[in-house]
């Protein structure tokens, strides 16, 4: 059974109402959640950005659910105090914290003031990073001189078992690339043909665990309604990688943006006033080869989404799927 889930989205709600958000999910019936990790939103409209560590604790705590984060250590976080706050969360919340792994953005890490490394350094870096991580959850002492340097670090508080640690891919290489490290992988809504491509990567070179999906839509009473809700949140949708990695700020992003053709965001944001015809669309993308499917409703506002997912959305699925 392919588990759906629900993505709280820190670009675009704030903290609290977030949290309340995501209690709400899983009253409506998701299996579980997921959140961003973003210090900056990718457009001024959005015009939030929570700080996931201390909110996915809190989520946690209101919860029984899993809920994972997607998480980019190296450059804005350290991967030794990355290694402890997921030794935390998972000592306190057993089996029911992950993390997918990404080598960043931009947006989020040029604060730091270092250099933006070119895509396969960030990859280097990541998979470095990702090893530290490990290690000192496992309990060693750890000493490292690379693209990330650690000096005699452990972490003190650990659980029974480490929380298991995905890899974000986008394309096909990347996701072959990951299969040898990554314990799942998870990527987001493109065209089903690339979406298939991610999938045979990733499992033709040994990739094991879960493959996750993150679907954007807009629901809403009209499909004129939907449009205009992706149209005012999500055109950072019109653009995509590697052009994404790139831009440093919210008015970077919006300014590519400009000129663009509005209506090719149908292409990343699944826009619908029909929950069950969204479902089918939905369940079709999960066939492909996913085993978790999370869905991000691109609006601010999350309790008609909800409630459409409780009484409809959720049940199609789950028949479908």
């Amino acid at each position: 059974m392919v588990l759906i889930g629900f993505h709280a989205s820190h670009e675009q709600i704030a903290p609290s109402a977030l949290l309340d958000a995501v209690i709400g999910a899983e009253r409506a019936g998701f299996d579980g959640a997921m959140c961003s990790d973003h210090l900056a939103p990718w457009t001024r409209a959005q015009g939030e950005s929570g700080f996931a560590l201390s909110w996915i604790a809190a989520a946690l705590a209101c919860t029984e659910f899993s809920i994972g984060m997607v998480n980019a250590p190296g450059q804005r976080y350290h991967p030794v105090m990355i290694a402890q706050a997921f030794a935390t969360l998972e000592e306190m919340f057993p089996g029911r914290f992950w993390a997918a792994m990404g080598s960043g953005e931009a947006v989020n890490e040029h604060v730091t003031g270092d250099a933006w490394p070119e895509k396969q350094v960030r990859n280097e870096r990541l998979r470095e990073s990702v090893d530290v991580i490990r290690r000192l959850i496992e309990g060693e002492e750890v000493d490292h001189d690379g693209l990330v340097r650690v000096h005699e670090a452990r972490v003190w508080s650990r659980p029974a078992e480490p929380p298991p640690l995905f890899a974000t891919a986008v394309s096909a290489e990347t996701a072959e690339w990951a299969a040898s490290w990554a314990q799942g992988l998870a990527t987001v809504i493109q065209e089903p043909a690339a979406l298939q491509r991610v999938v045979d990567a990733y499992r033709g070179a040994g990739g094991s665990g879960p493959c996750i999906l993150q679907v954007h839509l807009s629901l809403a009473e009209s499909d004129e309604a939907a449009f205009a809700i992706a149209r005012e949140q999500w055109t950072n949708g019109l653009l995509s990688p590697p052009q994404t990695w790139d831009l440093e700020q919210p008015e970077d992003f919006e300014a590519a943006v400009a000129g663009l053709d509005r209506n090719e965001l149908r292409n990343a944001v699944l826009i619908d006033h029909d929950a069950s015809a969204l479902a089918g669309r939905i369940a079709d993308l999960a066939e492909i080869g996913f085993d978790r499917v999370y869905l991000h409703h691109v609006g601010t506002e999350q309790s008609y989404f909800l409630a459409a997912a409780e009484s409809e959305l959720i049940p199609a699925l789950k028949e479908r799927l």
